[in-house]
């Protein structure tokens, strides 16, 4: 779970381009979330049925899933950015639930299983992905990076 951008170059502290947005903590605000990422990508030059754009709209719709599923804090919003760099697009959602971390190591779910798969499709999905502590306030950041190819 390593960031494909090296913390050292100005284009890890300065995205080209950047949306973020806080949403309710609610399955419409996930849509939202995932809706809009798509129509980002798409202002931005990844049209949408671009492989790019398909991709990063399914991790985004997993990971605002997990925050309203797993992170939600009644009265506390969701927040995702979404930032362009010259190597690589980085989704981020933020949530306010501190002591619900994502596993370092993902468990396979049983065959039967209904749910537990959504990281294992971010991590399948993404060219790397990861969770962050919030430094100013409770929380965590899950974030997920894929290279345009």
């Amino acid at each position: 779970m390593t960031s494909l951008r090296n913390p050292n170059t100005p284009e890890a502290i300065a995205p080209r381009r950047e949306f973020a947005m806080r949403f309710s903590s609610t399955p419409r605000g996930a849509r939202l979330a995932r809706r809009l990422v798509c129509h980002r990508l798409d202002e931005w030059g990844y049209g949408y049925d671009s492989p790019l754009n398909e991709t990063l709209t399914l991790i985004t719709a997993e990971l605002a899933s997990n925050a309203v599923r797993h992170g939600r804090v009644p009265g506390r919003d969701f927040a995702v950015r979404l930032a362009e760099y010259p190597d690589a697009l980085r989704i981020e959602v933020s949530d306010t639930r501190t002591e619900r971390m994502p596993p370092a190591a993902l468990p396979r779910p049983a065959a039967d299983a209904a749910s537990g798969r959504g990281l294992l499709l971010v991590a399948a999905l993404a060219d790397g992905w990861g969770t962050s502590p919030h430094s100013a306030a409770p929380g965590k950041t899950v974030w997920a990076e894929c290279r345009p190819r």
